[in-house]
């Protein structure tokens, strides 16, 4: 998988990074890349999918691992970025299931259309039931900006529930 990390030209397709591979990033990977893989397979169902995430966890830590060593929990960091990827490529996976569902008004179309931090949110927070604080860690962006995407994605869901809500009105008199 280390070799899988570089580019044809030898250099990490994320990160200009110099050959060889750091030694302690080879040394972080080669440590925890059993434990991600089977953590990134209890989430994402799939081996195909598991290694891809790991894949992606990795190169991310690759990326930004100067600033990783600085840290005093360099696990906890780490952990961080994989548990963010797994989300995401769940996330991604759920929102290609979601569009192809049939709810009668469009609404799961709908929220499969949404821009992907707004989608991310509704999931996170109608769905996944995480608070805004957990939703911002999660995606790496303030509350504010979580709240704002949340208020953006209502606003163009909004029509379809005003929609619904008018049929039922309908159906019942």
């Amino acid at each position: 998988m280390i070799d899988d990390v570089l580019g044809e030209d030898g250099r990490s397709p994320v990160a200009e990074a110099p050959l060889p591979l750091p030694l302690e990033f080879e040394a972080h990977y080669l440590t925890n890349q059993e434990a991600f893989h089977e953590y990134a397979l209890s989430f994402l169902g799939t081996n195909d999918l598991a290694e891809k995430a790991v894949h992606r966890a990795f190169l991310e830590i690759l990326r930004h691992w100067s600033a990783l060593l600085a840290e005093s929990d360099l696990q906890q960091q780490t952990w961080a970025i994989m548990r963010r990827t797994v989300i995401a490529e769940s996330l991604l996976g759920f929102r290609e299931q979601l569009a192809a569902i049939d709810s009668g008004i469009g609404l799961y179309k709908a929220l499969g259309n949404l821009p992907p931090r707004q989608f991310d949110v509704v999931v996170l927070r109608y769905i996944a039931k995480y608070d805004t604080k957990h939703i911002s860690w999660y995606m790496g962006v303030t509350p504010s900006t979580v709240d704002y995407h949340c208020r953006k994605a209502r606003e163009r869901l909004s029509p379809l529930y005003r929609r619904a809500t008018k049929q039922k009105q309908e159906e019942t008199l």
